[in-house]
């Protein structure tokens, strides 16, 4: 999965966005192959391009990934298909699959054991979008690319 130069917009050096794109067929490692894959896109998107990546950018990345494909392989009967791409300061996680209902995020509750997938790629998240496609869904999720100089976390503030 290498980065695919797209568009016009000026993301890196060259004028060019980085974008790389998986499919992925539904095998049992698949979880584990999005979340190398997209660390090995920031790495190269760092070595390559000079774009700064912080570690903790990585690991948030890594955990979307985890988190969304495990959802399309659980929900979703077809393959799955992941974007990654860098818009400016942020790495977008984009994640399709063919299953057209929408996900919903379930209410707080610290005895419920698992399905707290959702609300942790939403906690960690700059954006978080859902998009209902002629065949299934796409769901973006947006990652500040380095912390906040004044000390908060990969671009969240607290509220």
């Amino acid at each position: 999965m290498e980065p695919v130069p797209v568009g016009e917009d000026a993301t890196a050096s060259g004028g060019q966005a980085l974008q790389a794109t998986v499919a992925l067929e539904g095998g049992g490692a698949d979880i584990a192959r999005a979340r190398h894959l997209a660390a090995d896109f920031l790495s190269r998107v760092q070595a390559e391009h000079g774009l700064p990546v912080s570690q903790r950018a990585v690991d948030l990345t890594q955990l979307v990934v985890s988190e969304l494909v495990t959802n399309a392989r659980k929900y979703a009967p077809g393959p799955v298909l992941m974007d990654l791409r860098i818009a400016g300061d942020a790495v977008e996680v984009v994640v399709w699959d063919c299953d057209p209902v929408l996900p919903v995020a379930r209410a707080a509750d610290a005895g419920r054991v698992g399905q707290h997938g959702l609300e942790i790629v939403m906690a960690v998240a700059q954006g978080f979008e859902v998009q209902r496609e002629p065949v299934g869904k796409r769901i973006t999720v947006r990652l500040a690319l380095l912390d906040d100089p004044g000390g908060d976390i990969a671009g969240r503030h607290p509220v």
